[in-house]
């Protein structure tokens, strides 16, 4: 089973990821930097369930996850609205039929950055 550094190390990665794609401005990739930014916070949401005693499930909905986290941190509820505008980029976007907008990915990047600071001092960091 990983660790919960181990589940921040992953999710710091999508984070640079995601902030690496951003800033592409030729041929710029919203589907990616959407899909690294809610993959950046299921991790960090799987870190602090792991952090307070919990198991990750093996799931990509971020609600769920918020709430199973909420069952030891109720602080996190006010992160709702962030993890509503980050969950359907797990899977929707990954697939033809739905492609997220430059829009959609700054949208994507601003509630990523304030979940992960967020989350961050939850953990301690």
């Amino acid at each position: 089973m990983a660790s919960t550094d181990e589940w921040i190390e992953k999710a710091e990665a999508d984070a640079r990821g995601a902030t690496a794609l951003a800033r592409r401005r030729k041929l710029p990739l919203a589907d990616l930097v959407c899909f690294h930014c809610q993959q950046c916070i299921e991790k960090y949401l799987k870190a602090l369930l792991l952090f307070h005693g919990g198991l990750p499930p093996r799931i990509h909905d971020l609600l769920e996850l918020l709430r199973l986290v909420g069952q030891k941190d109720p602080t996190v509820g006010s992160y709702r609205s962030d993890a509503v505008r980050l969950g359907s980029f797990a899977v929707l976007v990954r697939y033809p039929g739905a492609s997220a907008t430059p829009s959609d990915a700054k949208a994507a990047m601003t509630s990523m950055r304030r979940l992960r600071r967020a989350l961050r001092r939850r953990l301690g960091l």
